[in-house]
């Protein structure tokens, strides 16, 4: 999965299609991914003794990863991601990092 915690993300297709956000949490073995503020549903709570008062709270819920685009930090446009090998040049070990397909910027 290339998609990660604290990426920015726009979905692009469902019912928050155009809506951007932080990836608070990823599942990799399922496929999904949380976003702040996206795919909001209402839960019914019984008072307990962290929420006294009870009620309805919005909580975000999962969303498909091939549902959302990674937004380039240069552009702020959706982007494809690929992956490219290069050389780390403090410990000379080769090592994988992800980049834009839209404008060659590593992430």
């Amino acid at each position: 999965m290339k998609i990660t915690k604290n990426d920015n993300v726009m979905v692009i297709s469902g019912n928050d299609r155009g809506k951007t956000g932080k990836v608070l949490k990823v599942f990799p073995k399922i496929s999904r991914v949380i976003i702040e503020g996206i795919n909001l549903r209402k839960r019914h709570t019984k008072a307990s003794q962290n929420n006294p008062q009870g009620g309805i709270i919005e909580k975000e819920s999962s969303i498909n990863v091939s549902n959302v685009m990674l937004l380039d930090p240069k552009t702020n446009e959706p982007t494809r991601l690929g992956s490219q090998i290069i050389l780390d040049e403090k410990t000379g070990k080769k090592k994988r990092v992800r980049i834009s397909r839209a404008t060659g910027e590593m992430l």
